[in-house]
């Protein structure tokens, strides 16, 4: 919203410095974003006047005039201008001034021109910043001839001389006040805030015999959408520019002055927040006014010459057999104002604040007509909007008004109101006010208080409740004023036993030296073919998103791996030669039966390095060290195949794939993604992956540690080395061992893996080194010959037999 200062005046006496109007104006509420003068990029531009004019002695377009500027000794300035004339009074840029140039300042300065001394120029409407619509008399490729309407005293500064030099203020007006969307709105906060009077009267007109049901019929068809329609007429329509007071306000608040009716309509929105629209009664067919919804199909041609076409919901002014406008929108084609119109409609409506919105949106038309209607007005504002646009009309001797009008009012007129309790707002805000200073402030914005209640003004739409009344108490008080207090209680939050888990998650994978990513949840339905996810998959069934931003994001993530791949690819694309990648992240898989999907946690991992230093195993070395850091012991390694318990099995290279395995149950896959799907994402090397399952790692995992004492007693170590087929992992082999030495076993590492000449086709050579120890005496030969032997027992029911 923008305000213009000397109109702001008009209504309340604020004489003091801009500065301090702005601040005090923010702190009880209205937030300023900037302020400026108007013509500030002017300077030492002045009313001149021409006392003589010659032709130029060596140019048959160009004159030598002579100008009088109030400094004592006349200019002779050079110009090319046509329409010049001695006694004209013109804008004369003196030695150093600087005004605009295809709209770029520019310092004028003495010279000379085909020979002749020229010390300064005089301007144009453009080299000031106006335009024909500031000044209709004016020649737009000429020189500005002042005329009556301006202060035409010789030697005046310029921007004051045509009223180029108000205030103006820009202000972000928060959507629950569209009261502030006008400057009578600014014009009470401004009051109330200063303590001053304003001073606002009530709009009457005279107006004219006869009764306006002989010309017009209005009828409202949905009174929720339209609560209130009022309609004047204006007989003997005098359509011309509009005075230069009228004009300088519009100007100022960032609308062109058009002509005297358009003007009217544009300057009662902006004054009393109110949009108007003005018909040409001879394009109303059947003098009879609908206001209705649109039919299916039904099309209009709206005043930007663009044809739309209209829904049912939409609601529209329509004639006897047409829409004639968009409701809180835009007028039609034929609704405007001519320049042979004589009788005219003003209309002043309420329209439902929800569906201007709806419309708006729907035809891509966003006006200032809408952008206050779907704030919310309220519909009491019609008569005050209407009273003023026909009071102008009688000012300017633009026509002739009714003295009657229609108002078809369907509206609730209860005034709004809340509770009003001193004692609950002083308890709310901290603050010891005395309840007589919370009535004064609440009189000084309007309010009534009675009864323990508190009525606000019906342009009030703000006000439901209590806390609403406490914050006009606050805001008027002074929130500088309100005493500072520490804050009651003490605060336990904490973060949850998952919150914990996850964050060492993070610490151990940054500790491997992998770097942490984020990416969106909702992907593209094209990301799970690139994964080469099976067609039948359960992961193909996801969450439709309603309104997506486009194709790439239009449903939600049922696996975390597309993401991760992703990123990788753009890391590769970027040529940068490695990345070692992580996320955690949610997965959302849709529930038969529930409206809601579950929400998973999952950790995903990835990375490649185009030097090949690393491979499979040290992806499985980086999801043990994670699993040991986590408490989480026991578990198993089994390749993994379709059935394995993740669909995300396609993607990888068969053979190089793996599950982790945790009491029977797979809580995790990594391994080498297959050719093709990293063909998929333009990934020539060799890139690595894995998903792990953060819920069921959770569930698994002994976050607290246990002390260990320092063994008593030594170690005894064994070194086994057995023959078996090649297709028996050597995880098996360990978990045999494992569980035939008992629990003397320390530790069982491989230690070698042999195939060759020594050893038969389809055979390998395993080797093992088993480390015993037992917390109660030291082990003797016997007792780990004895462990060592059943385990070679427990080993030869594997097919595995001691290496000669």
């Amino acid at each position: 919203m923008d305000l213009s200062m000397r109109w702001l005046r008009d209504y309340v006496d604020c004489d003091m410095p801009v500065k301090d109007l702005v601040s005090g104006l923010t702190i009880s509420g209205s937030k300023v974003e900037r302020y400026g003068e108007e013509g500030d990029f002017i300077s030492n531009v002045v009313v001149g006047k021409v006392l003589t004019i010659d032709r130029h002695p060596d140019s048959d377009h160009m004159f030598v005039t002579t100008v009088d500027v109030g400094d004592g000794e006349p200019l002779q300035i050079v110009t090319g201008a046509q329409n010049v004339s001695a006694g004209d009074y013109v804008p004369v840029a003196k030695h150093k001034s600087t005004v605009l140039h295809e709209g770029k300042q520019i310092k004028i300065t003495n010279g000379k021109l085909r020979g002749v001394a020229s010390n300064g120029m005089l301007c144009s409407l453009s080299e000031l910043g106006l335009t024909k619509h500031d000044f209709p008399y004016a020649i737009e490729d000429g020189i500005f001839i002042l005329g009556d309407d301006c202060d035409r005293t010789v030697g005046k500064d310029i921007r004051e001389a045509v009223g180029f030099n108000d205030t103006c203020i820009e202000f972000e007006i928060t959507s629950n006040r569209p009261d502030c969307m006008s400057v009578l709105g600014l014009a009470r906060e401004t009051a109330a805030t200063f303590d001053l009077k304003a001073n606002i009267p009530e709009p009457t007109f005279e107006g004219i015999d006869g009764d306006i049901n002989a010309h017009l019929k209005v009828d409202i068809h949905n009174g929720k959408l339209c609560p209130r329609y009022m309609a004047g007429i204006v007989e003997n329509v005098k359509i011309e520019p509009s005075p230069r007071w009228m004009r300088e306000r519009l100007r100022a608040s960032g609308v062109r002055p058009i002509n005297n009716l358009v003007d009217i309509t544009n300057f009662v929105m902006l004054e009393y927040g109110h949009p108007m629209h003005a018909f040409d009664l001879r394009y109303v067919e059947e003098a009879h006014i609908n206001i209705r919804n649109a039919e299916k199909g039904e099309k209009i041609m709206t005043l930007d010459g663009v044809e739309r076409e209209l829904s049912e919901e939409m609601l529209v002014i329509a004639d006897g057999k047409k829409p004639v406008a968009v409701a809180g929108v835009m007028g039609g084609e034929y609704s405007g104002i001519m320049d042979d119109t004589t009788t005219v409609v003003f209309e002043a409506a309420c329209f439902d604040g929800a569906s201007v919105r709806t419309t708006a949106k729907k035809l891509g038309m966003r006006t200032d007509a809408s952008s206050r209607f779907e704030k919310g007005l309220n519909p009491e504002q019609c008569a005050p909007a209407l009273m003023r646009a026909l009071q102008l009309v009688e000012m300017l001797g633009a026509g002739q008004p009714m003295k009657t009008i229609i108002d078809c009012d369907k509206s609730d007129h209860t005034p709004a109101s809340a509770p009003f309790d001193a004692k609950w707002i002083n308890g709310f805000l901290g603050t010891d006010i005395p309840e007589e200073d919370m009535v004064r402030y609440l009189e000084k914005l309007e309010f009534t208080v009675k009864d323990g209640r508190a009525y606000a003004p019906y342009y009030r739409i703000d006000i439901e409740n209590k806390n609403d009344i406490a914050e006009e108490v606050a805001r008027l008080y002074g929130y500088n004023n309100i005493p500072s207090t520490i804050i009651r209680g003490v605060a336990q939050a904490q973060l949850t036993e998952k919150q914990k888990f996850e964050r060492s998650v993070k610490r151990v994978m940054t500790a491997l030296g992998y770097n942490e990513i984020t990416t969106y949840s909702f992907i593209s339905p094209k990301y799970l073919d690139k994964i080469c996810l099976p067609q039948d998959s359960r992961l193909r069934k996801a969450v439709v998103i309603t309104n997506p931003l486009g194709e790439d994001t239009s449903i939600m993530r049922t696996t975390a791996l597309p993401s991760m791949c992703e990123i990788l690819s753009k890391n590769f694309n970027n040529r940068n030669a490695a990345a070692y990648l992580f996320e955690v992240g949610n997965e959302y898989i849709p529930q038969d039966g529930e409206e809601l999907p579950t929400e998973p946690s999952r950790l995903t991992i990835g990375f490649y390095n185009q030097d090949g230093s690393d491979d499979f195993f040290t992806l499985k070395g980086a999801v043990e060290t994670l699993l040991y850091r986590l408490g989480c012991e026991g578990c198993e390694y089994e390749a993994a195949a379709a059935g394995c318990g993740f669909d995300e099995v396609s993607a990888f290279h068969p053979g190089r794939v793996a599950t982790v395995i945790k009491d029977g149950k797979a809580i995790g896959i990594f391994g080498e993604l297959s050719y093709k799907c990293a063909e998929n994402y333009g990934i020539s090397a060799r890139c690595y992956t894995a998903k792990i399952n953060l819920d069921e790692l959770m569930a698994a995992s002994v976050s607290q540690k246990v002390y260990k004492p320092l063994p008593k007693f030594p170690a005894v170590t064994r070194d086994l080395s057995v023959v078996c087929d090649d297709s028996i992992p050597v995880a098996k082999l360990e978990k045999a061992i494992s569980g035939a030495v008992g629990k003397i076993l320390e530790s069982v590492k491989l230690f070698d893996v042999y195939k060759g000449k020594q050893v038969e086709d389809g055979k390998k050579s395993v080797s093992y080194s088993i480390v015993m120890r037992s917390h109660e005496s030291t082990l003797t030969d016997e007792q780990a010959d004895g462990a060592v032997k059943k385990a070679l027992k427990a080993l030869s029911e594997l097919g595995a037999v001691l290496r000669s």
